[in-house]
């Protein structure tokens, strides 16, 4: 090892909910971890503005004050926080073997053990009035922040299962649902279809794209067009939810992991094992089922709890040798 190269125990790579939970219980454990935040420290929640659905907060907290409080307790028990994105990997597949991981492009560090809490980036319009309006109104997840907008009128954008999941959601809270299809039918399958059909307050616009998000501060309503006949066409709404999928981050570690079609990492059963021995995958990096904070959360403690295990494991096998 050269000794401007840095060997770690434990490295996390990424800062969100995952991150900082497995964080707090590898340094409980004497891990001594390092967390790498990425370009978003905090992950996702610090563009959320009101957490209302994750346990311990009877009154809701802001996500980016939640994310605060979540570095502060993970660095109280001696998590080292360093602002920095992971941009290569060369991941070992030997079992003790270290793993090499390039920072900002420049400085390469060595782990005995990498916790992947990278989360994923969920797909907007790329409209400016939506980017506007992110937080306030606009948003990427309806089981988060459906609720704040209970009897109410929303519209939803999204043909796929996703989309239809979590319209038919919040047309059990909002007085009424539109849902706008880009194409002239759904991707959903039909189980799904016949779902979101036959909600009287759900109305569905085929061949519908959003022109601008209206509104200030918040979402006022809404212009959308016609893709087949140019027509305009305006409503009013108080939130707009964006349900065109997500893409997980962890592009630095194609062609190393095993993933899924669509990039997530793919773990053993009841665990975050990867298919490299050492190597641990928590969050949205390798769950695009639930996709909450709090399981998040969980799955960031069961990283740690496997990362302790496997170097004790490995701590413990020259005594078995003798």
């Amino acid at each position: 090892m050269s000794d401007k190269t840095e060997r770690l125990k434990t490295v996390i790579i990424g800062s969100g909910p995952a991150g900082y939970t497995a964080a707090i219980y590898a340094a409980r454990a004497d891990l001594n971890p390092v967390v790498y935040t990425g370009l978003e420290p905090g992950g996702q929640l610090t563009t959320t503005t009101d957490v209302d659905n994750f346990p311990g907060y009877p009154d809701g907290i802001d996500g980016p004050t939640m994310m605060v409080q979540l570095q502060q307790q993970a660095e109280r028990f001696g998590t080292d926080v360093r602002i920095g994105m992971a941009t290569a990997v060369k991941l070992s597949d030997e079992v003790g073997g270290i793993h090499e991981i390039t920072v900002d492009s420049d400085t390469t560090i060595e782990a005995e053990t990498i916790i992947i809490s990278t989360g994923a980036t969920a797909k907007y319009l790329n409209i400016p009035s939506e980017q506007r309006l992110r937080g306030g109104g606009v948003s990427a997840c309806a089981v988060c922040d459906g609720f704040f907008y209970k009897g109410q009128e929303v519209a939803i954008v999204g043909g796929g299962d996703t989309a239809a999941e979590e319209a038919s959601y919040l047309a059990n809270i909002c007085s009424k649902v539109t849902m706008l299809v880009r194409k002239d039918y759904m991707r959903a399958s039909k189980a799904m279809q016949h779902r979101v059909n036959s909600l009287e307050n759900l109305e569905i616009r085929y061949n519908t794209e959003v022109d601008e998000v209206l509104g200030d501060q918040v979402v006022e309503g809404l212009r959308v067009v016609n893709n087949q006949t140019g027509e305009k066409d305006e409503f009013d709404i108080t939130g707009l939810f964006i349900a065109i999928g997500h893409k997980p981050n962890t592009d630095i570690f194609e062609g190393q992991l095993e993933m899924d079609e669509t990039g997530y990492i793919i773990t053993e059963a009841k665990s975050t094992k990867t298919n490299k021995p050492g190597v641990f995958a928590s969050g949205d990096a390798q769950d695009k089922i639930y996709r909450q904070a709090v399981t998040a959360a969980g799955t960031g403690c069961m990283a740690a709890l496997d990362a302790e295990r496997y170097l004790a494991t490995i701590e413990a096998a020259p005594e078995e040798v003798v």
